[in-house]
């Protein structure tokens, strides 16, 4: 016979206290979200101070940042906020290190003339670059 929580007075006994479990499913589950998502922002790398020896064999890994071309909605290309031509482009990609290994993140304004970024995407696969990418935003 279940608990009661009041008393009836007359009429209707079938009516009883009972525990919604659905609600209470949803909010543990918010729960473990919850502290899921702060135990994981919490969570710190930390490793044992060490002093790795050298290799004379070892090869660094070089993971340098892209080369940053843009052009503006008026056709204007700069190189890392430099005014250049496309030729100009084609020259310095040629003289870096390794044009094959560079890599390239062309940005272009939503109003730029298409011409104009296929003339830097021309100079810059011209230099021997493979790696170009073209920078976008989220909507």
């Amino acid at each position: 016979m279940p608990v009661r929580l009041t008393s009836h007075v007359g009429g209707d006994e079938g009516d009883e206290a009972r525990i919604e479990v659905i609600p209470l499913i949803d909010i543990m589950f918010f729960l473990l979200a919850a502290f899921m998502l702060v135990s994981l922002s919490m969570t710190h790398m930390q490793r044992v101070p060490i002093n790795v020896p050298e290799a004379s064999t070892g090869i660094p890994e070089s993971k340098t940042p892209p080369v940053q071309i843009a052009v503006d909605a008026t056709g204007v290309i700069t190189w890392e906020s430099v005014i250049v031509t496309p030729s100009e482009i084609t020259t310095r990609l040629q003289t870096l290190a390794s044009p094959a290994e560079t890599r390239v993140m062309i940005s272009a304004d939503e109003e730029a003339r298409h011409k104009h970024v296929l003339a830097v995407l021309n100079a810059v696969r011209a230099a021997g670059v493979e790696k170009v990418n073209f920078e976008t935003r989220e909507p």
